[in-house]
């Protein structure tokens, strides 16, 4: 079967790290041929399939020159057996209209992995709010009155965008509500941006763990992302350790409950982040940590991921 792949740049690839490339070096390795594009060069014509600039490469399992390519040509996303959107955040405009394009693909024909329309009806902040029963308290609003109050009732929160990514933009505030003003302007931009505001887990110090949730079941690790000295985020782009961890009951508990939901909306991987006890995002668009539990456990994630995407394809 052939793959195409939507991605950031290949040349921006840390591959040691990278989970998309380790998608394609586990297809490549059982045969299935590999192309890339970014989303720019996505495109749709009047009367016409959806179609993309692309080109086929092969990995050639070198540490540096590690693909590949042949020329660029145009093709059908029809054409390919599955297309997988693995385009990093942020989520905006360009994201948002790409999706358009990859569900008109979809009634072309093409098999789109996640679903376009289910990367839309998922932002990976709001998407926990749908499932109260694993989430500490929290509050989405532009009201700065809202925040206070919920600060007030709380006391130590924190408040982070709705549209950030590896920690961006997260703030902690304490009992003594120091800046709480100030950082509440910064985040919701004197009313014109929604924002996300969360209780405090303390928990936070044994990790910020992702629980990967791949064809509706849970993988049998996590990755818990440490903060490191004062930092109080675990994100790995914000100095976080990653420690991958077997799942503790209550990880097992949310992954079993949310993954057949998910699945069953077109998410064939999700990533569930949960702090202690409690759900803190749903990450949908392109989650990671596929070689960090590999390295640590050597529980071949990438492998499992094929292996359902193969499933997938065989059951259309």
């Amino acid at each position: 079967m052939q793959f195409l792949f939507i991605a950031d740049p290949l040349e921006s690839f840390k591959i040691y790290k990278d989970t998309t490339f380790a998608m394609m070096r586990e297809a490549q390795r059982r045969g299935h041929t590999l192309a890339v594009c970014e989303p720019q060069d996505v495109m749709w014509e009047r009367g016409q399939p959806v179609k993309a600039r692309v080109r086929e490469v092969v990995l050639t399992g070198q540490a540096t020159d590690w693909f590949t390519a042949q020329p660029w040509s145009r093709r059908v996303l029809a054409d390919f057996d599955a297309v997988l959107m693995r385009k990093d955040p942020p989520f905006d405009s360009e994201y948002f209209y790409a999706t358009h394009l990859l569900e008109q693909a979809e009634r072309d024909g093409a098999r789109v992995f996640n679903k376009p329309r289910a990367l839309r009806d998922h932002p990976e902040k709001l998407a926990i709010m749908e499932f109260p029963q694993f989430i500490g308290p929290t509050l989405v609003t532009r009201d700065p009155q809202d925040i206070q109050r919920f600060h007030a009732e709380h006391q130590d929160i924190i408040l982070k965008p709705l549209d950030g990514m590896g920690g961006m933009g997260i703030f902690r505030v304490g009992a003594d509500g120091l800046n709480l003003g100030s950082i509440t302007e910064t985040l919701n931009r004197h009313g014109s941006q929604s924002v996300m505001v969360q209780k405090f887990l303390p928990q936070i110090s044994e990790g910020d763990k992702r629980v990967l949730i791949i064809g509706g079941k849970p993988v049998p690790f996590c990755l818990a992302r440490i903060p490191q000295g004062s930092e109080v985020r675990g994100n790995l782009a914000a100095g976080g350790k990653g420690v991958a961890r077997a799942l503790s009951a209550r990880d097992r508990e949310i992954g079993e409950a949310l993954g057949p939901i998910l699945f069953q909306r077109g998410l064939l991987l999700a990533g569930v982040d949960v702090i202690g006890d409690c759900v803190t995002e749903i990450n949908v668009t392109s989650p990671t940590c596929f070689q960090e539990i590999f390295d640590q456990t050597g529980c071949d994630v990438a492998a499992l991921f094929i292996e359902a995407l193969e499933s997938a394809l065989a059951a259309a």
